[in-house]
This record gives C-alpha cells, sequence and structure tokens, in this order.
C-alpha cells in the first residue's frame, strides 16, 4: 500500500506487524528505493519505508509508478547483506550505573519478575543475533528483535526522567541500547561501554537499520 504524506514523501507499507522476514523484506525495498534518481532520503521502520522525494523534479504519479516498479522487483532481488556487530555488555548492577535510580528495575529484579536466574537471564539475553528493525526515538536508538519469549516484558507504566547512555534494555519482544541520556520506560539489564551516537562524526551512528546484533557478556 502506497500513501501519500504532505507533498513530498509516500510511506510505503508492505505489511502491519513485527516479522523478521517481513523487516527484511523492508530493507531489501529500501536498498532499491535508494536507486531511484528522484529519491532523496529513504527511513525504513518496521514494515514501512517512507520515502522522501524532490517535487521540483518529478511528481507524484511518477515517483509512485517507480516505487511500484521496485516492490515488483523485491521477490528476484538479493537480499542487502547485513553487517555483524559483536557488543559487549556488563550485565548487572555491577555495570556501574547509578543503582538507587534503577532500583525499581533492576537486573535482579528483572530476574525476580521472570522466575529466572541471573545467569540464565543473561544467556537468554545474549545467546541470540538480534536484528535492527528500526533507529528510533532518540539519535542511534536500535529496535532489536525478537527477544526469546520467556523475556517478555511490558514496558514500564511510568517512564524513568533518566536513563544512562549506554544503557542495554529489553520491553515487549524487544531489546535496545539507549545512545545518549534520555527517558525511557524499558527494564535495564545491563551496560555497554561503547558509544552509539557521535554527531561530531563523519559517520554519527554505531548501528543502520539491518544490522544484526550480538551482545557479548564481560561480567
Amino acid at each position: 500500500m502506497l500513501k501519500p504524506l504532505g507533498d513530498s514523501s509516500i510511506l510505503v507499507q508492505l505489511g502491519d506487524e513485527i516479522d523478521s522476514a517481513l523487516n527484511q523484506r523492508v530493507h531489501t525495498l529500501d536498498a532499491l528505493l535508494q536507486s531511484i534518481p528522484t529519491v532523496i532520503e529513504t527511513v525504513p521502520a518496521y514494515c514501512t519505508v517512507l520515502v522522501h522525494y524532490d517535487p521540483l523534479i518529478t511528481t507524484y504519479n511518477q515517483i509512485k509508478n517507480r516505487i511500484e516498479e521496485k516492490i515488483s522487483q523485491l521477490d528476484e532481488s538479493t537480499h542487502r547483506p547485513s553487517r555483524r556487530l559483536e557488543i559487549p555488555v556488563l550485565y548487572g548492577n555491577a555495570s556501574g550505573l547509578d543503582a538507587s535510580t534503577l532500583l525499581s528495575t533492576s537486573f535482579d529484579l528483572v530476574a525476580a519478575t521472570l522466575g529466572l536466574s541471573p545467569s540464565e537471564l543473561i544467556r537468554l539475553h545474549s545467546e541470540r543475533e538480534y536484528t535492527i528493525y528500526m533507529m528510533g526515538f532518540t539519535p542511534g536508538f536500535p529496535y532489536m528483535g525478537i527477544l526469546n519469549e520467556k523475556l517478555t516484558l511490558p514496558r514500564l507504566s511510568t517512564p524513568r526522567t533518566r536513563v544512562p547512555a549506554g544503557s542495554v534494555a529489553i520491553a515487549g519482544s524487544q531489546t535496545g541500547i539507549y545512545p545518549v541520556d534520555s527517558p525511557g520506560g524499558w527494564h535495564i539489564l545491563g551496560h555497554t561501554p561503547l558509544k552509539l551516537f557521535d554527531p561530531a562524526s563523519e559517520t554519527p551512528f554505531l548501528f543502520s537499520p539491518g544490522d544484526i546484533v550480538k551482545f557479548i557478556p564481560t561480567n
């Protein structure tokens, strides 16, 4: 489904759920769309791609036809190669985060809520490879999935006013890392020393949509 947004954007929707295979199609289509000369920028998400185009050199119908052409090529296209990144994580309160600030959602409380031992929680979170579905709500925040169903927890009913940069967290069926100090309502499991966002760099983001992430415990 194609839907116009404003006078210079089109939203391409390939589905309506969080699904790894569907998201792979999104990233494959995203790569195809970037080859259209009149496309300025594309923004892939869970099941959609937002396409920004130049209305001064193309019309809505023209860009719509080009997008539909690329969609028709999806099944014949090879998937875009994914980068694989290993992310070191120090799990638990030993991560150096402020234990008083995170008391209500500490690693130990998450383990107890899920009925898991600390070692089992670490194993279940770190044994999988996760696909980055999309980037959101702060610069460089990766939404990744899918978690083992034993780790599924709803978001906090009241988000924290500050989550330290580098915090590795889970919510629903997803996991993520806070790239900067920010408010947030996910359950924190640990911390990574890596810098996810550097606005002064030529490549400011560590991650890109479609990357594959493996967490490496450093405890």
